[in-house]
């Protein structure tokens, strides 16, 4: 049975695995994943996850889980950026649930909870070449590219009303 639910402070270390799992398939990465989890983690990537509290529920926002049986799944979160403008983040669903609306599903629950916040509109970032499915998935759903809002070059920035 699937669930989308709050993440539980000990669930961290799971949701970064799921995170992991798929940027290893969608970047190609031909390390395993422990070596591919090692490298990126000495790297400082997905540091916000380190203390989810303090990074998005502190910070107007939330941090959502989706789960298949228990078996987490699936992540994705809000945080604030402005007033009136929130932030996607780490929206992520592995490989063999894709295709099959549960990323949709995420969002509409995140996009509830914005709206519910009093978020206008809502910004995103993601990788240019490799994150094409999904742009196009973004762009389904009414983004539209705005200028970057950080140092992230091979990045594209997007933006929709809420």
């Amino acid at each position: 049975m699937l669930e989308i639910r709050r993440i539980k402070p000990d669930e961290g270390p799971a949701a970064k695995r799921v995170i992991y799992r798929v940027a290893q398939d969608i970047f190609h990465d031909p390390r395993s994943l422990e070596e591919s989890i090692a490298y990126h983690e000495s790297r400082g990537e997905l540091k916000d996850m380190d203390d989810i509290q303090r990074n998005y529920f502190e910070k107007g926002g939330i941090f959502l889980v989706m789960l298949d049986d228990n078996h987490l799944i699936g992540t994705g979160a809000i945080r604030q950026l402005e007033n009136d403008t929130c932030e996607l983040k780490r929206l992520w669903l592995l490989s063999q649930y894709h295709g099959k609306g549960l990323g949709y599903r995420m969002l509409q629950e995140l996009f509830s909870f914005a709206r519910e916040k009093g978020y206008k509109r809502i910004w995103l970032q993601t990788d240019a070449v490799q994150q094409s499915r999904a742009l196009e998935f973004y762009r389904r759903l009414g983004f539209h590219e705005i200028p970057r809002y950080t140092d992230r070059t091979d990045d594209i920035a997007m933006e929709m009303p809420l």
